[in-house]
């Protein structure tokens, strides 16, 4: 995929999230969706010349449409709000994040990431782990204390409690793909702020991209208002299939919360059986 479909894409997903301010110098995220030929309410701005690159040339060199748009015209003034708004999808290392190719890749940007302050009171990055090719993906909130001893997700009571579940309906760890919204554990457990879901939402955004699941399982209140763009209460939320770009997305506790309200169990089992029969009819 082309990068200014992957710009694309990503600031449909902001605007789709409720999102219409960008930090890019004063433009919104319409004027960019514009910019990128995406449609939205500010005026078209000028052309630029994209000239399309051989596909053997793009996949050997990520940035190659990238150079392509800022070298074509570098008179126009729109190169550098193009050069803006790369940046808001940039990896501090320099390396374009919805160009990354394969999870491991990603893995390794997430664990080098200095895009919120997060990293410098974390023991260890939380990339997440599984199958790259997983029908059913876990979204949970942040890492814990014990995850972020470990770098790895849901591996402290309420990760083995997270593992009962999964095989009850006949699923291993190994067959799915467990992450967070938040890569980096915030002190003390605290609830994420927006700032640092903005910095590792393109991440998440990037792993369900890669990864395509047949179904996402959205894990507590938190997640599941992060992937859904909605301030609904749990309670609201489940029972119902809603979609994540096409995704369907079933709403569950969180494993810790059910380790502190036991009673919830049996919603949750319903929830996590209704996530089975959307995967068997997808397979049927």
């Amino acid at each position: 995929m082309r990068a200014e479909q992957l710009l694309r894409r990503y600031l449909e997903q902001r605007r789709e999230l409720g999102e219409q301010d960008l930090v890019l110098d004063g433009m919104t995220v319409d004027q960019v969706m514009h910019l990128v030929g995406a449609g939205g309410r500010a005026p078209p701005p000028a052309q630029i010349d994209e000239r399309p690159a051989s596909p053997r040339v793009a996949e050997s060199t990520p940035d190659a449409t990238w150079r392509e748009l800022l070298e074509a015209q570098p008179g126009e003034p729109r190169v550098e709000e193009v050069k803006m708004a790369r940046a808001a999808t940039l990896h501090p290392s320099g390396s374009t994040i919805f160009e990354t190719p394969q999870l491991d890749d990603l893995a390794a940007l997430v664990r080098e990431c200095t895009r919120c302050p997060l990293y410098r009171s974390a023991t260890h990055a939380v990339p997440g782990e599984g199958n790259a090719r997983a029908r059913l993906m876990c979204v949970g909130e942040a890492p814990g204390a014990q995850e972020d001893a470990s770098g790895r997700p849901f591996v402290g009571q309420a990760g083995q409690l997270l593992t009962k579940i999964l095989a009850a309906i006949k699923l291993q760890r190994e067959d799915v793909f467990i992450a967070n919204v938040l890569k980096h554990r915030p002190p003390g457990n605290r609830n994420p702020l927006p700032n640092e879901v903005e910095a590792c939402s393109p991440y998440l955004v990037r792993q369900i991209q890669l990864i395509r699941p047949s179904v996402i399982l959205a894990l507590g209140t938190f997640a599941a208002q992060t992937l859904l763009d909605t301030k609904l209460s749990i309670g609201k939320l489940r029972g119902t299939v809603h979609q994540y770009h096409d995704i369907p997305v079933v709403v569950t506790y969180h494993p810790a919360a059910l380790l502190r309200n036991p009673a919830w169990k049996r919603s949750t089992w319903e929830d996590v059986q209704l996530a089975r029969r959307i995967l068997d009819s997808a397979s049927a």
